[in-house]
């Protein structure tokens, strides 16, 4: 074994980034979510390691806390009006009201890209479109997010 020198010993972190940009196959282009579909494999094993239960993440009809639905009166007044410039197609106040809705949380059913769309409901105070949007699937179906859709409750009609 050669002897080591400063040219052959590896810099302090030197390791770790060679190992970091293996594991992460870094640049500009990677998404947090290509992230967390390289890490999944390692959650799902520190899980059972850990002896957690592993829950599949979807929509539900139900929710511990009680039902994951309501109606259009329970809506709040800004949601109504969004509601009503959808059944009237507009004229949306939002550039980005009306594009399609990628359901890359996986919170809703899973259906082919395009099915969903999301239209902004204003938030009184708000510098930008807020947190609070409806989501139409092309079958009918309409769901209300307020925390930017972590989670959803589907509109009864």
């Amino acid at each position: 074994m050669p002897p080591q020198t400063s040219s052959n010993i590896p810099q302090r972190g030197a390791v770790w980034s060679g190992c970091k940009k293996a594991l992460w196959r870094t640049d500009e282009m990677t998404s947090a979510r290509q992230i967390r579909h390289r890490l999944a494999p390692f959650w799902i094993l520190l899980a059972v390691l850990l002896g957690l239960p592993i829950v599949a993440h979807s929509f539900d009809d139900r929710s511990a806390g009680g039902s994951a639905t309501m109606s259009v009166a329970q809506l709040p007044q800004q949601a109504r009006e969004t509601l009503h410039l959808i059944r009237a197609g507009g004229p949306f106040p939002y550039a980005k009201d009306g594009v399609v809705f990628g359901n890359y949380e996986r919170v809703l059913p899973r259906k082919p890209r395009g099915y969903y769309h999301e239209y902004t409901v204003p938030t009184l105070g708000a510098h930008d479109r807020g947190a609070r949007r409806i989501i139409t699937g092309r079958a009918g179906e309409l769901y209300y997010t307020d925390d930017h859709y972590r989670t959803f409750k589907r509109i009864l009609e």
